[in-house]
């Protein structure tokens, strides 16, 4: 039940996460038209996806930066983790489509193919997690802390200010060029971040913490943790902890994401995992970002009963209603989210098997068989997408709306330690430092007090 340093193999570059070099095939040449100076520059690909420009030495030679806003059109780095088709709606985590995963994978499985970058023999399973289960209690310290939180505060501020007060609590194995540390890190991020998760909303609501159990498996553990009370049993619905199970894989990763980026700049300073991992979950609070589910609760309340539904979605056609439908369509996904496709076939088993009857409920389903059908929507590909039905099931779990971004958080902890770790173990890490276009006055002289 200790913490004790692990004895685990060490994740090294000769590992199973080695990946290959870009590919350089031709260039393009880019001319300043004032002055016909001229840069060949290399055309980059990988193993899949479109082609990029290696625009590495075009300041050097045409004293030029690139405009990206959002750096939509940049790729700031390579990667063997993650995979996005959007046109075709495809999602693939290490070469394995998300389908596949999430019928046959668990989420612990799962955390150990995006670190490792292979699928788990029985053996490596067994002990993975059997480190992770043995990693879950957090230092009694930490309770203090927690104390310290206003009863009422966002379960999000204070996941991010104890997720980053780990380093304190754990300092002993956070340096970045250490293999073992690295491993360790990983190890305790992925056990730790469910125990966090449950004691903020135990804090939250003024109950006591509640240890975390061996005998159960991750999402029941944290199931457990989040409704468990010292007065009486409780007993983990198996339905509930498989659907858990089944968001979290989906939220595992999902490429160069906002946080995920956020992880990979921060860590390119050489901080210590653990602030990388809290910059992740500071990025991941943005109601653009992780918040998305959430937002789409608060649209259900909105609409209120399904007998308003029609007039919702013609306020969503209006382009001059600043009414929005909240979970539909996806910045990547330009045809329908693969994770939705999953989630839908599982959102309706909780809700049938669980017996909810909630009308929010009914809302949600009335606007899913009008965005399904609707010629407006069809057309567009507005699909529900993976947000829309987490909220859905989260709720009917009972697991309050200010946690949905937490549940998030915790999955998404596989993705952000995966991706810091490729970082890390390739060895020629530049710190990030994006360019800018100075638009401020030029330059001027200092003006007195007095005569200002």
């Amino acid at each position: 039940m200790g913490d004790a340093l692990l004895s685990t193999h060490a994740y090294s570059k000769s590992e199973s996460l080695e990946y290959g070099e870009l590919k350089m095939s031709n260039t393009i040449a880019i001319v300043d038209s004032r002055n016909g100076k001229q840069a060949d520059l290399p055309i980059v690909s990988g193993a899949l996806g479109d082609p990029a420009i290696d625009i590495a030495k075009l300041n050097k030679e045409l004293g030029l930066f690139t405009y990206d806003p959002g750096f939509v059109s940049t790729c700031s780095t390579k990667s063997a983790i993650t995979f996005i088709d959007g046109d075709q709606g495809v999602l693939l985590y290490r070469g394995y489509p998300i389908d596949q995963l999430a019928q046959h994978s668990s989420f612990l499985e799962v955390a150990y193919l995006l670190i490792h970058g292979d699928l788990p023999g029985p053996a490596q399973k067994t002990e993975f997690e059997h480190h992770v289960t043995h990693h879950t209690m957090i230092h009694e310290g930490l309770k203090l802390f927690m104390n310290g939180f206003h009863y009422n505060a966002h379960p999000m501020a204070m996941m991010v200010g104890i997720a980053g007060s780990l380093a304190a609590f754990y300092h002993d194995s956070l340096d970045p060029e250490d293999p073992q540390h690295r491993m360790i890190t990983a190890i305790r991020l992925i056990a730790k971040m469910p125990t966090l998760a449950a004691a903020c909303y135990k804090h939250s609501v003024g109950q006591p913490y509640v240890y975390p159990k061996n005998n159960l498996d991750y999402c029941s553990r944290f199931l457990d943790m989040m409704f468990g009370v010292p007065a009486e049993p409780y007993e983990v619905n198996p339905i509930a902890a498989k659907a858990l199970d089944l968001l979290f894989i989906l939220h595992a990763d999902h490429e160069q994401n906002a946080s995920t980026s956020t992880v990979r700049l921060v860590g390119s300073t050489g901080a210590n995992p653990i602030a990388c991992i809290a910059s992740g979950i500071a990025a991941l609070w943005g109601p653009a970002h992780g918040g998305a589910n959430e937002a789409v609760l608060k649209m259900l309340n909105e609409i209120g009963d399904k007998s308003n539904v029609a007039r919702a979605v013609e306020r969503a056609k209006d382009k001059n209603d600043n009414f929005r439908l909240m979970g539909f369509g996806h910045r990547v996904y330009k045809n329908f989210d693969p994770r939705a496709k999953i989630i839908r076939e599982m959102c309706h088993k909780v809700l049938n098997e669980l017996g909810i009857h909630d009308p929010l409920l009914d809302v949600a389903m009335a606007l899913e068989e009008v965005a399904l059908k609707d010629d407006y929507f069809v057309e567009r590909k507005l699909y529900p997408n993976v947000d829309f039905y987490s909220g859905i099931i989260y709720k009917a779990l009972k697991i309050p709306v200010e946690m949905f971004t937490v549940m998030f958080a915790i999955a998404r902890t596989a993705g952000w330690i995966a991706h810091w770790l490729e970082q890390n173990a390739a060895g020629d890490v530049k710190i990030g430092r994006p360019r800018q276009i100075y638009v401020g006055p030029k330059s001027r002289d200092y003006v007195p007090l007095g005569q200002r």
